[in-house]
């Protein structure tokens, strides 16, 4: 009986092993071997970098999104804050420039040039009453301080207004805005002329009533009160400035728009002129 062949198999996988070894041997020998790994690395990495890149893409916005969570109840904690604290100083801001608005008026009726010898009483204003035609005032003085009917009421520009009511304590000014109030006044150069500024109602200007057509007005140009014999100003206070002018194709009169001198929005402290027709 012939002996059994022996497996090629083992012999010619060891000869390949062997094949291997003495190639890596010789390519380490001549650097080749880094070349080659390094190039099996780039493959590597150039295979599955999709794959990293892709889960970065979706981990990335979760750890941002938790991250984010995290912190969410504090930022806006402190948001809110900061949103306290700068309320907080524009009130205090708010309040300072009123402060400041308040002192400069009560400094101003101390030296009021159109007001002359005459007898002044200083009131703090309580209350604004208004509406489309209506314009009023509440301040804090009445009988008890000398203020009767009727007495003119002035500001630091000029004049204000008119009483209207009075209590022992308090009074109810008319603004020269009110659609009832109608101060004679003079304007233009010299002696000037006569005409009659009506109200029209809160925040709207005064209307000039007799001015004739073409009459030269400027802008800014002042009417003050006319003092005339009976009239229920004296002479001299501002009343308000031209602001426009000009004449219809068919109007008998000119057409004439003045606002306040008096900065009527922001009253704190007006005077009451202790003044009669008889004065």
């Amino acid at each position: 009986m012939a002996p059994p062949r022996r497996s090629r198999r083992p012999r010619t996988v060891l000869l390949l092993l062997v094949l291997a070894a003495i190639t890596i041997i010789t390519l380490d020998a001549r650097g080749g071997l880094h070349t080659l790994t390094s190039g099996l690395r780039s493959v590597a990495s150039d295979a599955f970098s999709p794959v990293r890149s892709g889960v970065n893409a979706i981990v990335e916005p979760i750890g941002s999104f938790i991250a984010g969570s995290v912190h969410y109840g504090a930022v806006r904690q402190q948001n809110q804050k900061l949103q306290e604290e700068l309320d907080q100083l524009r009130q205090q801001q708010a309040a300072q420039a009123a402060q400041t608005q308040a002192l400069q008026q009560l400094s101003a009726l101390l030296d009021l040039p159109f007001v002359g010898n005459l007898q002044t009483v200083p009131a703090e204003v309580t209350n604004y009453g208004t509406s489309d035609f209506a314009a009023t005032i509440g301040i804090g003085v009445g009988r008890s301080d000398g203020v009767q009917l009727n007495m003119p009421v002035v500001g630091s520009g000029g004049l204000v207004g008119q009483v209207v009511q009075v209590s022992h304590y308090t009074a109810t000014v008319r603004l020269v805005t009110d659609g009832q109030s109608a101060v004679g006044v003079r304007y233009g150069a010299g002696t000037g002329a006569l005409a009659v500024l009506a109200g029209q109602g809160w925040g709207k200007p005064l209307a000039a009533q007799l001015v004739p057509t073409n009459t030269p007005l400027t802008d800014g140009e002042v009417f003050t009160t006319s003092g005339l014999q009976g009239a229920a100003y004296p002479a001299g206070i501002p009343v308000a400035r031209v602001v426009a002018a000009h004449t219809g194709a068919t109007a008998t009169e000119e057409s004439v728009s003045l606002v306040p001198e008096a900065d009527l929005a922001h009253l704190r402290y007006v005077s009451v002129l202790l003044w009669g027709p008889s004065s």
